[in-house]
């Protein structure tokens, strides 16, 4: 039973890396859009790409956080205790973020609007680095239980490859998205900008997966063993291939189908780590028996993910599917220019 809850757990951190990461990465990009006037339509793109779906990204980061802290309370522990530090900036990230992202659109002045904007992009690249720094630390097996906070725990050569790695695969997916975005709403403008900036975040996830593995292979010896045989090798070598064919079709302008390569890219690197550490949740101090609570609470645990799973599976899967057919709200190439007048004021050309 133990197994099962991990692997659902896992499952949740894949869906919670594709799904969240696209919402940061279109952060990213609003971070390096540049100034108000040069970055008016690509931020008024990434607002619209992500206003109907990017709340409901939280909800796969509930599941994980609820699945550890009642299915494996030891791991929870440990975890949030060796490296508060990482988590809990990731924590202020996401609460900077949302409200940047719910603010600036409305903020009437300027300066107001740069104010939110800049909130809204730098916790958009605060919160994976911070998020990949913490995976990297369980991945080195620095975090073993009882083990105190210190800055030696998240800031070794793993953590930060891990970290690295994370942003360069969030911009990764939001350039693809977004340059599927910007063919379906006919900007073709934004076509090829985005589309530029989907072939530089892959050849940045490729470099900091170099990374990562040479870090692997001297401070997370156990994992970079997983990866290097068996399960652990077979999808690392799927995530390589996925992150070829992205290219491929984003060459080809077959961004729509870039997507998934994109996301089978990110999906099959975070399984190939999960894989990788069998059968520790900390490699090598904590096993997923070791780490499992009482079995009747990972029974019921086991049946409430079923249910949760069978009931919001399917609204999300529709909700991600209406989203990228365009069919939530439409948008106007003057939404992307931003002709729209505020009552009683001059056209808003805010960024």
């Amino acid at each position: 039973m133990a197994e099962l809850v991990a692997f659902v757990l896992l499952l949740a951190v894949t869906a919670y890396a594709c799904a969240g990461g696209a919402d940061y990465g279109a952060g990213f990009w609003d971070l390096a859009a540049g100034g108000a006037a040069r970055g008016r339509r690509p931020r008024r793109l990434i607002d619209h790409a992500m206003a109907p779906v990017w709340e409901v990204n939280n909800v796969w980061l509930v599941f994980v956080l609820v699945l550890m802290w009642t299915g494996f309370p030891v791991l929870f522990q440990t975890v949030f205790t060796a490296m508060w530090l990482p988590l809990a900036l990731a924590a202020l990230g996401m609460v900077v973020r949302g409200a940047g992202f719910a603010l600036r659109k409305p903020a009437r002045r300027l300066s107001r609007r740069r104010l939110y904007g800049a909130a809204f992009a730098g916790a958009s690249l605060l919160t994976p680095f911070c998020l990949g720094v913490a995976v990297g630390g369980i991945a080195s097996g620095r975090a073993a239980p009882g083990t105190e906070a210190a800055a030696r725990v998240w800031a070794g050569p793993a953590p930060l490859a891990f970290g690295l790695f994370t942003v360069a695969g969030t911009a990764l997916l939001g350039a693809v998205f977004l340059t599927a975005d910007a063919g379906r709403f006919d900007a073709p403008d934004l076509v090829g900008y985005f589309r530029l900036r989907a072939l530089v975040a892959l050849g940045a996830v490729a470099v900091t997966a170099c990374g990562v593995l040479l870090a692997t292979r001297s401070d997370a010896p156990h994992v970079w063993q997983g990866l290097t045989r068996g399960a652990g090798l077979a999808l690392a070598a799927a995530s390589a291939a996925s992150l070829a064919a992205t290219g491929l079709l984003v060459l080809r302008d077959r961004a729509r189908w870039a997507r998934f390569g994109a996301v089978a890219a990110v999906g099959a690197a975070v399984f190939a780590w999960g894989l990788a550490q069998r059968p520790y949740l900390i490699p090598t101090s904590l096993t997923v028996a070791d780490a499992a609570g009482d079995p009747q609470t990972l029974a019921w645990l086991s049946l409430v993910s079923l249910v949760a799973l069978l009931l919001i599976g399917p609204a999300v899967a529709l909700l991600y599917r209406l989203d990228t057919r365009g069919t939530l709200e439409p948008l106007a190439d003057s939404d992307l220019r931003g002709v729209r007048p505020h009552r009683g004021g001059p056209a808003d050309g805010g960024g």
